[in-house]
This record gives structure tokens, C-alpha cells and sequence, in this order.
């Protein structure tokens, strides 16, 4: 069974830059598709990113090109960099798996890791 796990998150002022960290496991890391998405307390699922195995990406429109995906292969683990974080950034962030086509639809991603929370103060 496939496990993700989520890390890099903290508090962090606006403007600065951020890496989060997707590490996979249990199953073989080519293949699915990894996406990154957050999810607040009360609100819904929002598409952040997601990458490919031959390393096609979609970004949601929120980041506004503010943010890049990429993955290590060697390392089986798949990384979004945030860059001029805002306040409005602040969330819970969730790495997880979708088997299917490229979709920016977070209702297709399943296997969600625990998450990890970033605070963008201002």
C-alpha cells in the first residue's frame, strides 16, 4: 500500500521561500501521478500542483507561478517549492497519488499523507 509523508512546513514571513517534501513509498514511484494539494478545516480540497513521471506538470491557478514542482526519482520523493508566500498561503498541504490522466480535479487524488502546515505570518 502506497505511504506518503509530508514534510518542510512552518512558520515563515510573507515574501520568504519554502520547500516542502514528498516522500513514497510502497509502491513503485513511476507509477502514478503526485500532486500537491491543501486542504483548510471546513473548506475544500484545492489543486496546488502535480507532476508526471516523465515530469509533465499542471499548476492550479492560485499560485499564480509562484510556486515550481519537481520530483527526485533516486529518492522517490516529489517537492514544491514556494516562492513570495503570502499570507493567503496558509494551509495544510497534502501530497498524494492520482493512477489516471493529468488532472488539476483534486477529487481524483487519493492516498493523502498526513500533511504538513505551512503559516505565512504578515
Amino acid at each position: 500500500q502506497v505511504q506518503l509523508v509530508e514534510s518542510g512546513g512552518g512558520l515563515v514571513q510573507a515574501g520568504s521561500s519554502l520547500s516542502l517534501s514528498c516522500v513514497v513509498s510502497g509502491r513503485p514511484f513511476d507509477s502514478f501521478i503526485v500532486g500537491w494539494l491543501r486542504q483548510a478545516p471546513g473548506k475544500e480540497r484545492e489543486f496546488v500542483a502535480a507532476i508526471t513521471r516523465t515530469e509533465a506538470i499542471y499548476y492550479g491557478d492560485w499560485p499564480k507561478g509562484r510556486f515550481t514542482i519537481s520530483r527526485d526519482r533516486a529518492k522517490s520523493t516529489v517537492y514544491i517549492h514556494m516562492h513570495t508566500v503570502t499570507p493567503e498561503d496558509t494551509d495544510v498541504y497534502h501530497c498524494a497519488i492520482h493512477t489516471g490522466g493529468l488532472t488539476r480535479d483534486a477529487r481524483n487524488y487519493d492516498s493523502w499523507g498526513q500533511g504538513t502546515q505551512v503559516t505565512v505570518s504578515s
